[in-house]
């Protein structure tokens, strides 16, 4: 069969960035003289950004910000964040054997994410990856972003793939609304930063580590052999 275009998530899918995203809005919690908030309930807000979880973190105190101290604090988080990316963020467990098979097996490998594109290389650039993808396109690399299906298939042809023959594997409820907008598969990871089940939102597949990817791979190649393409 021809080589298929995996087209990954970053944050909950490829990598475990939490602790270090969670440092970050505890950090301008901290400037803003309150305590941490839990890890658990930030961890639910990352997939949604640095803003949300700045805000989910001022929630967990009672407590709001006008816009103006809101994006001084989004400049605090970010200035931290580049600065620490990868302390303790490490790519989940068994993922890198993954993709090094895939590449081996022919298949072209790219990263599509909101986190912005500046970011994530610096982040797969730190722990190694980049060499593994033929694309990385980030939330500001097109004028649009996930959901919007034209940030999934910009980064298909970036790395010169075919739509036709591409799975998107994510994390969350936009990953699932950009690969069907797409008209591509979507495998979800359990392990994730989604605040709902991943299995209640459609995908055609899921792991629950990436030891199951082979397994899930093969199911949603049988639906493309097919042309049982989602909708």
């Amino acid at each position: 069969m021809a080589p298929l275009t995996l087209v990954f998530d970053l944050d909950g899918t490829l990598v475990d960035t939490a602790p270090d995203l969670i440092a970050a809005t505890n950090h301008v919690l901290a400037m803003a003289g309150l305590p941490p908030a839990s890890p658990q309930r930030l961890r639910e807000q990352v997939s949604f950004g640095a803003r949300r979880m700045i805000e989910a973190g001022l929630a967990a105190h009672g407590a709001r910000r006008a816009p103006a101290e809101l994006e001084h604090m989004l400049s605090g988080f970010l200035a931290h964040y580049e600065e620490n990316i990868a302390v303790s963020s490490r790519p989940f467990p068994g993922v890198v054997p993954v993709l090094e098979a895939a590449r081996r097996r022919g298949d072209k490998l790219a990263v599509c994410t909101n986190k912005s594109e500046a970011l994530a290389v610096q982040l797969l650039d730190a722990l190694g990856l980049s060499r593994l993808f033929a694309a990385i396109s980030g939330g500001d690399t097109y004028p649009v972003c996930k959901p919007h299906p034209d940030h999934v298939l910009g980064t298909i042809s970036a790395a010169g793939g075919d739509p036709a023959r591409a799975i998107l594997v994510g994390d969350s409820a936009t990953d699932v609304r950009a690969a069907r907008a797409a008209g591509i598969p979507v495998i979800g990871v359990t392990f994730g930063y989604t605040d709902v089940p991943v299995a209640s939102l459609g995908v055609d597949a899921t792991i629950e580590a990436y030891a199951d990817f082979s397994t899930a791979l093969a199911q949603v190649q049988r639906l493309l052999s097919r042309g049982e393409m989602p909708t």
